[in-house]
């Protein structure tokens, strides 16, 4: 069996680090994976200086990042988008409200949300509040309040 070889991340790798960490891997993993792919470098102590400088800028703009997904979150918290339809006596829908509907009311009310961000298991099909997670950024997601009203009989 080959022996494990320490190498230094440059990124961040899913499931084995962050950058600037040293870690050890198999040496073909280091040899054909890491290395060509520049996803990491032999673990010196010039490299190491170097990536305390490079994931300082990193940890930056991920804090940035997360500050920003984090204002997208808050933002939508609260927020009540209302609809009307036709519907029943007993409150069923003839139609649906699906996400291009919320996607639209969210655009509409100031939000900026792409259709395909508004996660729905199914359409909406009953008059009443409903609460709907919007997808913001990985497994970030923020939550609003649909509200569907019976359309008044004319």
């Amino acid at each position: 069996m080959a022996k494990n070889v320490e190498v230094l991340l440059r990124d961040h790798v899913k499931s084995l680090g962050r950058c600037g960490d040293v870690v050890k891997v198999s040496p073909g993993f280091a040899r054909n994976y890491l290395l060509p792919r520049r996803i990491a470098v032999a673990a010196t102590e010039d490299n190491k200086r170097a990536m305390v400088r490079r994931r300082a800028v990193l940890d930056a703009e991920e804090a940035q990042r997360n500050a920003e997904i984090k204002a997208r979150v808050d933002a939508l918290a609260g927020v009540v988008v209302k609809t009307t339809g036709k519907a029943d006596d007993n409150g069923h829908l003839f139609g649906s409200v699906n996400a291009a509907a919320i996607g639209e009311l969210l655009r509409k009310a100031g939000h900026p949300v792409e259709d395909k961000a508004v996660r729905l298991d199914a359409p909406i099909k009953t008059v009443g509040t409903h609460k709907v997670k919007i997808h913001i950024h990985g497994e970030d997601h923020g939550e609003i309040t649909v509200e569907v009203e019976k359309e008044a009989a004319s």
